[in-house]
């Protein structure tokens, strides 16, 4: 999550809005769009910092690039234009997926595994681990790590559960040599 107070403001604006609107869903799927477009295109986040365009032209510019867009993003992206804070997007939408997923009792996980795991094997990770953290269910995000040899690695927020072959091996290594 974002150390941005500003960024933790208008997250919450737009998820108060989205709420209201029923459309919570909907702008988050967008935002993530989004979030992918400027972390791709590291130069549309440079041409929209310059004081070379004037704002009427970046604010042009983002209703052509995103016309299909949500009214209620495209308003926060001219929002953040004016306000000259068109850099913390990224934080807002990630602000944003914190407040949606607290609010459906939804937390993110990244399950790292020596391959890509089936539909079976993510529902039954967030069953059994969900429970763990108060949380409904998870939404996992598959890394795949060789190194890992066999079993998994999840990290839900600051938390990490580790049975992966690789740490087990760790742990017995250190438990028979003492270091």
């Amino acid at each position: 999550m974002s150390q941005s107070v500003a960024a933790k403001r208008y997250a919450l604006a737009l998820f108060n809005l989205a709420q209201e609107q029923g459309q919570t869903a909907i702008i988050q799927e967008e935002l993530h769009e989004l979030k992918n477009v400027f972390q791709t295109n590291k130069e549309l986040e440079q041409l929209l910092g310059s004081p070379k365009l004037s704002v009427a032209k970046k604010k042009a510019l983002l209703t052509d690039l995103f016309k299909g867009a949500n009214v209620h993003i495209l308003n926060t992206l001219s929002f953040l234009l004016d306000r000259k804070r068109i850099n913390e997007i990224i934080a807002i939408v990630d602000e944003f997926n914190g407040f949606a997923n607290d609010a459906a009792g939804v937390a993110e996980a990244k399950v790292y595994s020596t391959r890509a795991l089936t539909a079976e094997e993510s529902e039954s990770i967030s069953k059994a681990f969900a429970q763990k953290v108060g949380k409904q269910s998870l939404k996992i995000e598959n890394i795949i790590e060789p190194s890992l040899l066999g079993g998994i690695r999840l990290q839900i927020g600051n938390s990490i559960y580790d049975s992966s072959v690789s740490a087990k091996l760790e742990r017995l290594k250190r438990d028979l040599i003492g270091s």
